[in-house]
């Protein structure tokens, strides 16, 4: 008699198996930094939020820019983990979606509550010591409150990772799929929001300290509103003479030049006077040289309808970080 032949896989049933390992593991991944990021939230709810509303080292607003709505995760977190640990994961991650917009809020006020612990540790001398004093308790394990602020953003990234994978790796026959499709969307588009929200705060950072950095009339309200890409020193190669280096900010839609002032200069020094402002728009871009990488640096030619810079740099890969950032902007005006 012939032996029977090995035992022939079905491929549906290998996917099914691929797609429940997955699950399986994504789930637990779910579950077990969901425990722990829930630890973290108490930690802060109870040795800051809670024992500062007691003591009133901070007054009400202050303490509610520092913390926006860090509670409300924290209960938004103890009323999902149950739902995890009993294996209902569609049923608790649809469940939470309606607490999604605590984390939009909690991303609005993120700059804000950077801002308002810089300031009061730096003026609050009761408010650092009892910073201090908490941040050395063993449960904390060396993190610092700093630390610990970021979390629910970082947390929200994670959510829409684990949930787009618990979702695609759930068979649509799974009585959870639906629940889980749905959830992981809504949370998906939370993550967006909140990423806007994010380069926004980012952007208007970067405004402000390149404002900073401009001195005179000229420079007053000059970049408000404008998305920032890059900044550097280039040299502006004339027709006649030698090249002379210049402070560059270059704007989604703008290229900005300035000059340095003297460093003698009593009330400006350090700071940069504003030379133009040219339009991207009307911008045409043109690498000189400075294609084949070498060492020698490069020259970029950028001509407008009334000037034309000759811009240079030594450095061949600062020059094609700048051109591949002027030719993103001037592209991003054109269509």
């Amino acid at each position: 008699m012939e032996s029977p032949g090995p035992s022939v896989r079905c491929p549906v049933q290998e996917q099914r198996a691929r797609w429940e390992r997955k699950r399986a593991c994504t789930a637990r991944e779910l579950l077990e930094t969901e425990r722990r990021y829930q630890e973290q939230l108490g930690l802060v709810a109870t040795y800051f939020v809670g024992i500062l509303r007691a003591k009133g080292t901070l007054r009400p607003p202050e303490r509610q820019a520092l913390f926006g709505p860090w509670e409300l995760i924290y209960g938004a977190s103890q009323q999902l983990l149950p739902y995890l640990e009993g294996g209902r994961w569609g049923q608790g991650l649809e469940g939470f979606c309606p607490h999604l917009e605590l984390y939009t809020q909690f991303a609005a006020n993120a700059e804000r509550s950077r801002t308002t612990l810089q300031e009061q540790l730096k003026k609050n001398k009761r408010f650092r010591r009892f910073v201090r004093l908490q941040e050395g308790r063993p449960e904390f394990a060396g993190l610092q409150l700093q630390d610990l602020l970021p979390l629910p953003l970082q947390r929200l990234q994670q959510y829409e990772n684990l949930a787009i994978a618990l979702a695609e790796n759930t068979g649509p026959n799974s009585p959870d799929h639906e629940q889980l499709t749905r959830a992981a969307r809504r949370i998906s588009d939370t993550a967006q929001r909140v990423h806007t929200i994010s380069q926004k705060q980012e952007n208007d950072q970067h405004l402000q300290r390149v404002q900073a950095l401009l001195s005179g009339r000229q420079a007053k309200g000059l970049i408000s509103g404008r998305w920032f890409l890059r900044q550097g020193w280039l040299l502006v190669v004339p027709p006649r003479g030698e090249p002379r280096p210049r402070m560059f900010f270059l704007f989604s839609d703008a290229l900005l030049m300035a000059k340095p002032r003297p460093p003698l200069h009593l009330l400006q020094s350090g700071t940069f006077a504003c030379q133009a402002l040219y339009p991207m728009a009307e911008c045409q871009l043109h690498r000189v040289f400075g294609h084949s990488g070498g060492p020698c640096g490069g020259l970029l030619s950028l001509s407008f309808p009334h000037e034309k810079l000759l811009l240079m740099s030594t450095d061949q890969e600062e020059l094609s970080h700048w051109y591949r950032s002027l030719t993103l902007a001037s592209s991003s005006q054109k269509n």
